[in-house]
């Protein structure tokens, strides 16, 4: 085991595709195309912690990033979910550009940690999410005329865990994705995402911020109706449902203090809802 490896190890969370927001490569999917998605979500959970880590050094995290980066494009080998990600994209003859977005995404993370618009935190999602919608749609040979609708989801689900996290995020890492001119204009402090509670002044933000969310969930609205592979279709019909939920949550709950995230039973519900509804239609 090359030391890169090693580090890496070190590094990772322990976190897994169940524990996250939004369903990853669930059973809706067929099987053929359930290994090369998990293959990119393998590859992306570790990128993500070496990013997230609050102990490593900037450059040892960027380190670990550039060996993942090398790994995929085929010029080094010490990153193992680099190499097997770069495996399955030569198996399925899928383009590597996704997952080299990506990494631009939590090389970001290493050295950036506030967003001064909401225009620069749409760049940030081009890289941190819009890759893994268009990587699942490249997965299925769909036409790519559906990147558009599918950015616009991704971007929404990336605010939404944003939103979530805020405080988290602060506390732990010391960053911060609320955009600093919306925070400045409601007369918001960025110490205020430390406290218990929020105050009115950033509850309205996360609740501008959330509002935008929908607008980005009306663009991403007829995504599932432009799949032409009705498992995905109905996965994509699945999470813009979860979406929409969570982003009525921002809008009614406080998230430093209070629930925002679906519990089991609630997200097999709406998820059950929306999956007829697309097989209806």
């Amino acid at each position: 085991m090359t030391a890169t490896v090693a580090q890496a190890a070190t590094l990772a969370s322990g976190k897994g595709h169940r524990n996250e927001n939004f369903p990853v490569a669930s059973f809706l999917l067929k099987a053929e195309h359930r290994g090369p998605v998990m293959a990119f979500y393998h590859f992306a959970r570790a990128a993500d912690d070496v990013a997230d880590n609050a102990i490593a050094s900037a450059a040892d995290k960027l380190a670990l990033l550039a060996a993942m980066r090398a790994a995929i494009s085929g010029t080094g080998t010490a990153s193992a979910e680099g190499l097997a990600l770069r495996q399955t994209l030569n198996q399925h003859r899928l383009s590597p550009q996704h997952a080299l977005d990506l990494l631009t995404a939590f090389e970001r993370d290493c050295t950036i940690d506030r967003y001064a618009t909401w225009d620069d935190l749409m760049d940030y999602c081009r890289y941190s999410a819009a890759p893994v919608g268009r990587y699942v749609l490249d997965v299925h040979g769909e036409d790519r005329a559906t990147w558009p609708a599918s950015d616009a989801l991704c971007a929404a689900l990336q605010v939404i865990n944003h939103l979530q996290d805020c405080s988290k995020d602060y506390r732990a890492i010391n960053r911060v994705y609320i955009p600093a001119d919306m925070l400045a204009e409601a007369g918001a402090r960025v110490e205020d995402l430390g406290a218990g509670r929020a105050t009115p002044a950033l509850r309205s933000v996360i609740v501008a911020a959330a509002r935008r969310t929908q607008m980005l969930l009306v663009q991403s609205a007829a995504f599932s109706s432009m799949i032409r592979d009705k498992r995905l279709a109905v996965e994509v019909a699945v999470i813009q449902r979860l979406a929409e939920s969570l982003t009525q949550r921002l809008i009614a709950r406080d998230p430093l203090s209070e629930r925002v995230h679906h519990g089991k039973a609630e997200m097999a519900g709406l998820a059950a809802w929306a999956a007829i509804r697309r097989l209806v239609a």
